[in-house]
């Protein structure tokens, strides 16, 4: 029976890590995507986010970062209107680690050796949702969403993952260039 806990706690651990990204879009099929050229930031969106205003503030200049690399031109009379909605919640990662196996004379050959050495993480996992918004008819047109581990412990990391996650979200727009 501690064998099956330590396996359980063991698979939960594996499917739970909290290292990668995980990222999905969702869009508008009978959106021509082609038309849209400028942008500007839907500022009562952003300011409902759950975040604080300096990460509000690195979300934004990473998204007009990746937009502008696409080509994309910042306006005040946008062909669309970027607006982001975040949200966390607590998660925990369980690894052993010192797995083996044990087999030979005298072992179970089902016997999952090595220590009971487990260890334990809590951490955040941020989800960023980053809308495209049609600006002439108020409608969202594209969403992508990022989530992801955001423990950080300094200020440029922070930046970093902010950047990251951002960047992997923006990979896919547009959804009909991707073919």
């Amino acid at each position: 029976m501690k064998m099956f806990k330590l396996f359980f706690l063991l698979c939960i651990g594996i499917l739970t890590s909290c290292s990668s990204v995980k990222v999905i879009s969702d869009y508008d099929t009978k959106v021509d995507f082609s038309s849209y050229k400028t942008f500007a930031f839907y500022k009562k969106g952003i300011d409902k986010a759950s975040v604080s205003d300096l990460d509000k503030k690195r979300i934004m200049r990473a998204i007009e970062n990746e937009l502008i690399k696409k080509g994309f031109s910042k306006s005040v009379n946008p062909d669309m209107l970027i607006s982001i909605f975040t949200k966390s919640r607590e998660q925990v990662n369980v690894t052993d680690n010192n797995i083996g196996y044990g087999f030979g004379w005298g072992y179970n050959p089902w016997f999952m050796g090595g220590s009971t050495n487990l260890n334990i993480n809590q951490y955040t996992e941020g989800t960023l949702f980053i809308d495209f918004i049609d600006k002439n008819n108020n409608e969202l047109i594209w969403q992508g969403i990022g989530s992801g581990a955001m423990k950080m412990s300094n200020i440029e990391k922070k930046e970093k993952r902010i950047n990251d996650l951002v960047n992997k979200i923006i990979l896919e727009y547009p959804p009909n260039l991707k073919k």
